[in-house]
Order: C-alpha cells, then structure tokens, then sequence
C-alpha cells in the first residue's frame, strides 16, 4: 500500500510542476504580448511584468477555451501609472484595455461631449507647475 500512495504523491507532484511550468510559459507570452502593444500605442509598459487576474471559460470561434486576463501598468512619460488588461485564450490575443491619454494640454477646460454611447474617459496629462 504504501508504493502505491508513493506513486500517487508523485504524480501529484508532477502534475503540480507542469501546471507551474504552463503557466510560466503563459505570462512570459502575455508579457512579451504586452510589450508590443505598449511599442504599438507608444506607452511605457511599466515594470516589465504582468499579473494574472482572472480565468474564465470562453467561447470563440465555436471551441471552448480558458481565457486568461493580465493586468499591468503603462506610462505615458514615465511620471504616471495607469491600468491596462490583456486577454489571451492560448498564444492568442482576445481582448486589450489601455487608457485613453490626450497628448496635449488643451487651452481651457475640457470640452464637453455626449458619452452615452461612448464608455471611455479622456485622462488629462497633470499639470505639473501646480505641484509643491
């Protein structure tokens, strides 16, 4: 009995490592994913790392899959952070969110424009002659 409980551990063992190694393999992927988008767009992809936030089952294309979801930092100018996603489902990319940035400092206050039927918030770049 004791061989077979033995047998058993190690294949938990194996099976625990090859899910580690999986998973290694898939955040280097999303990493190097979002590096390229960051390069597309013209952002800092900040610290050069990705974080795993959620797993959901997905269907695309009529196969189901786990997609995954990376979130990470961006900057503009290497003075702030915002948040971005990336989804993957394997090697590829479902879905990307980065933050809308205005390049330029409008004169005035920013205009106002119907957002009913858009979901996106224009972030300002901070004037930086205010601070202490």
């Amino acid at each position: 009995m004791g061989q077979l409980s033995d047998l058993i551990l190690l294949l938990t063992l194996l099976a625990i490592v090859g899910l580690w190694l999986k998973l290694n393999r898939a955040r280097e992927q999303a990493v190097e994913e979002a590096r390229r988008q960051c390069q597309r767009y013209g952002l800092q992809l900040l610290d050069e790392t990705v974080g795993l936030r959620g797993l959901r089952l997905r269907r695309l294309d009529g196969r189901s899959g786990i997609e995954r979801c990376y979130g990470f930092e961006v900057s503009i100018d290497g003075d702030d952070r915002e948040p971005g996603r990336l989804w993957l489902i394997g090697t590829a990319m479902t879905g990307l969110s980065l933050p809308t940035i205005e390049l330029q400092i409008p004169d005035g206050p920013p205009p106002v424009t119907d957002r009913s039927d858009n979901k996106v918030v224009p972030l300002l770049p901070r004037d930086r002659r205010n601070l202490h």
